[in-house]
């Protein structure tokens, strides 16, 4: 039986003060039947780690090498040293903006996990894919290239994050969601064995929010999600919460 993870990723949001949000919610958190991920910005990962042991703490991105002279980059021994336990990595803003490709997000897992870390890999098609049916063709190639080998339950998620509709209010019907979702744990019991794949979490991410997040999480393969906007705040991420709880 995989848990469900409810996943929040404050991307380059939240100063101190935003800390009282994580009091508010390991409150939520500690009743809560999922599990229940913040992936803070690196300068909150040490302070909030030591604030609830109900909420588990991620870091971001990390960098493929263990360490180095590469300025204002963060190492996922670091993240590990400050109490992360998890990483988000590939996310289409970093796929985008910093031209991230599947074969470095393949690196960045493999260090992330000699660190101890679970990766949360992600994938998803742009706006332009889906509207040339390339979605699953997309994907598949994601998967491939940017999962390494080894992968087990405990050291990785893949989270299915359409492009356009990240932060757009946009989402894809549930028949897409599932197709996609489903096609995600094929093949990953296909490369990986029926037990791996079966038993690796897979999370929606894209502007999932308190009204759809139930109808989301009753999709089939869907064990989750990634949420951006709508956790930064208590009041509406303990509402996602309690829809995969």
């Amino acid at each position: 039986m995989r848990k469900k993870l409810a996943a929040g990723n404050w991307k380059m949001n939240g100063l101190r003060e935003s800390l009282q949000e994580i009091k508010t919610l390991s409150e939520v958190a500690v009743k809560a039947s999922c599990e229940v991920l913040i992936c803070p910005p690196a300068t909150l990962v040490q302070s909030m780690t030591s604030i609830s042991n109900d909420i588990i703490v991620g870091g971001q991105d990390c960098h493929a090498d263990a360490s180095g002279a590469h300025t204002g980059d963060i190492s996922a021994a670091m993240l590990a040293d400050c109490g992360a336990q998890y990483v988000i990595l590939g996310h289409s803003e970093r796929r985008e903006d910093h031209g991230e490709t599947d074969e470095l997000v393949r690196e960045k897992t493999r260090t992330a996990w000699s660190n101890g870390l679970t990766a949360i890999v992600c994938v998803g098609e742009s706006l332009a894919q889906r509207e040339a049916s390339n979605t699953i063709d997309i994907i598949g190639g994601q998967l491939a290239a940017s999962i390494p080998d080894n992968a087990t339950g405990e050291n990785l998620v893949v989270a299915y994050e359409p492009v356009w509709a990240i932060g757009t209010g946009l989402t894809p019907t549930l028949d897409q969601i599932g197709e996609v979702h489903d096609f995600i744990r094929m093949r990953l019991e296909r490369r990986f064995g029926e037990g791996v794949g079966r038993s690796v979490r897979l999370l929606y991410g894209g502007s999932m929010n308190p009204k759809n997040a139930a109808d989301i999480a009753a999709v089939s393969n869907v064990d989750g999600g990634l949420v951006g906007g709508a956790s930064l705040k208590a009041a509406d991420f303990s509402q996602v919460i309690a829809a995969l709880s």
